[in-house]
């Protein structure tokens, strides 16, 4: 236990220090170098499928882009 104690406290001296140092250095948290697309990856998922949920908006949007078009065409 009291090993467990000491690894405990190591480590909460470790994360104070740094966030102390990021604190002191007044910087805004910015994203990585590339994100996903340094990976090699065009989308989170890189799924040849998309899932049901992605499926239903993308039809829900071509329906709501058919719908805009129809309303723009209509003659009154």
């Amino acid at each position: 236990m009291g090993v467990f104690i000491a690894v405990f406290v190591i480590m909460l001296v470790v994360v104070l220090a740094m966030s102390v140092g990021f604190i002191a250095q007044r910087k805004s948290i910015s994203g990585s170098c590339g994100g996903i697309s340094s990976l090699g990856m065009e989308k989170a998922c890189d799924c040849k499928d998309p899932c049901d949920d992605k499926k239903a908006r993308m039809a829900e949007e071509a329906r709501a882009a058919k719908e805009k078009q129809w309303q723009e065409n209509r003659i009154d």
